[in-house]
């Protein structure tokens, strides 16, 4: 019978999935498929993908009801047509060694003659130095998964951060000032994400963030300085790197088109929807430094809500979400339907080499919490009306890009604003120069503002994971109004280089120019500089 095993076993070798998986240039690691079989099988029928009328199936029947000396893998696959490594050889030759043995022990002195012992032993000294090697992974395997084990943060949560640290300095007279009252700053900004999913598909996210680019009184300290929030960066939040806990939101999917998102703080609509500009551009703390220059400013709304996102098709997309200011107050002028909002309706369709999309979105702002560009146009068209104005805003954008080639991709965005006075009274007005009017709003007054931008990149020039950039664009500006329109277009040109020094961190000068900032010519040209330094882990 042994003989017979002998005859048989070059056969074997060639046909077990102990012994067959892709060719193997480099080292094994402990992970690799063939220390991962389900074991022995007791039937060739019990692999998938064996059917009897392979050319193989009865020697793989032989090999079970004979010498029970055969594997499949753990998904009961048995990959019959993947080549041989000499590791997995001698992983299939020490599980049939071991068979033998048991064979031996079990039978008459005289099962085993000389010959065979000879052919066993100088199979087994030949193939030595590699089952020592395979001993030796699998026991590192061993102790590396106890160890981690011992000291894993969480068995379902993963924490991922991202660290930002920035240089930055204005030139130019403040808005309405002959002065530059800006100074040459260092900030910082960090998140600590704790990613958890419970199925493998879901994904709950808690953040925890701190940062000083904030004042005492909650004000950008650029802007502070310039008199202008076109000149904020991207990434400027937080003051006194105070830790809070800013946004709360779980994913789910409840089949392969549809999902949600939910969350009761911090979701904004980059949460519930992609902002269509490439990703490498849309990133805080890795694409555009600018505020104005990173996204439509459409998507800058935020609160406590919940979205939908329907896979129409493969290639089409609609993402449908509400948002409340203070969805978790329970007082008057807040809560889930009392108080401000803002709802989302977004189109995307993705080809190969790009994506567009068509968005409208609904909002309302009590008084006292007036944003209609997310901080990104000038006072006037942040808030037409005043800020004590209750207004009511509907937002028609449109975004895109298209990717030439692997180092050369467009975006496009622009929208246009209709906002709604949707209470009366005398307000602080605007003047485009630092400083407010006194005007009466009457209940009904409208007025009607809109932007646009153009950027160019150029992903891994000058090496992988690089991003040189351009921007220009037209920051949000008031073209009509029953209260007071602006009479200039302020301009935004910006420059950027991205440097990935490793996977973990990148450098990022930037440097852009302000024309007309507050869109009023009277005001003084702003130059921004910065250096950003992001840290990812």
């Amino acid at each position: 019978m042994l003989k017979s095993f002998l005859v048989s076993f070059p056969l074997l070798l060639l046909l077990s999935p102990a012994i067959l998986a892709e060719p193997i240039d480099e080292p094994l690691l402990a992970t690799d498929d063939y220390l991962n079989w389900q074991g022995q099988v007791n039937s060739a029928s019990e692999l998938s993908d064996v059917k009897p009328t392979d050319w193989a199936f009865e020697a793989l029947r032989s090999i079970v009801e004979r010498y029970g000396c055969l594997a499949g893998y753990p998904d009961s696959t048995y990959r019959g047509n993947r080549p041989l490594s000499r590791y997995e050889f001698a992983v299939g030759l020490n599980a049939c060694l071991n068979r033998i043995n048991e064979l031996i022990a079990s039978s008459a002195n005289n099962f085993v003659d000389r010959e065979d012992l000879e052919t066993l032993q100088r199979l087994a000294t030949d193939f030595a130095a590699e089952l020592a090697t395979l001993r030796g992974r699998v026991d590192n395997l061993n102790l590396r998964t106890a160890t981690l084990e011992e000291r894993q943060f969480s068995t379902t949560t993963k924490l991922n951060a991202q660290i930002i640290t920035a240089i930055s300095d204005t030139f130019g007279n403040s808005v309405g000032d002959d002065r530059d009252r800006s100074n040459l700053y260092f900030a910082d900004r960090g998140r600590l994400n704790l990613e958890t999913s419970f199925t493998g598909k879901d994904a709950l996210r808690i953040r925890l963030e701190f940062g000083n680019f904030l004042d005492s009184s909650g004000s950008s300290r650029i802007q502070a300085a310039t008199g202008t929030g076109m000149t904020r960066l991207n990434f400027d939040t937080n003051s006194d790197n105070d830790l809070t806990i800013p946004h709360i939101r779980y994913y789910f999917p409840v089949s392969d088109s549809l999902s949600f998102v939910v969350g009761p703080v911090g979701i904004g609509y980059t949460d519930i929807t992609s902002t269509v500009t490439p990703a490498s551009i849309a990133d805080d703390g890795n694409g555009v430094p600018s505020l104005f220059g990173s996204y439509n400013p459409l998507f800058r709304r935020g609160g406590g809500g919940a979205a939908v996102n329907w896979k129409i098709t493969e290639n089409l997309n609609l993402t449908v979400g509400y948002l409340a200011d203070s969805p978790n107050v329970a007082s008057s002028g807040n809560g889930l339907f009392n108080g401000g909002y803002n709802a989302l309706a977004h189109l995307v369709y993705s080809g190969d080499r790009g994506e567009v999309g068509i968005a409208y979105s609904h909002g309302y702002s009590p008084g006292g919490r007036v944003n209609l560009t997310g901080g990104t146009g000038s006072v006037l068209a942040t808030s037409p009306f005043g800020d004590n104005i209750t207004t009511s805003n509907n937002i028609l954008g449109a975004q895109g890009y298209y990717r030439f080639s692997p180092n050369f991709q467009v975006h496009a965005w622009g929208g246009y604003i209709w906002a709604n006075a949707e209470s009366s009274g005398l307000s602080e007005i605007s003047n485009g120069r630092g400083g407010n009017d006194s005007l009466f709003v009457s209940e009904g007054s409208n007025a009607n503002i809109w932007y646009g931008a153009i950027g160019l990149s150029f992903p891994d020039v000058g090496g992988r994971g690089n991003l040189p950039g351009i921007v220009f664009g037209i920051p949000p500006y008031i073209s009509s109004s029953d209260v007071r329109r602006e009479g200039n277009n302020a301009y935004h040109l910006e420059a950027f280089y991205r440097w990935r020094l490793n996977d973990n961190i990148s450098v990022t000068p930037g440097f852009w120019v302000i024309f007309n900032p507050e869109n009023n010519s009277s005001n003084d040209t702003q130059y921004i500089g910065v250096v950003r330094t992001t840290f990812d882990f």
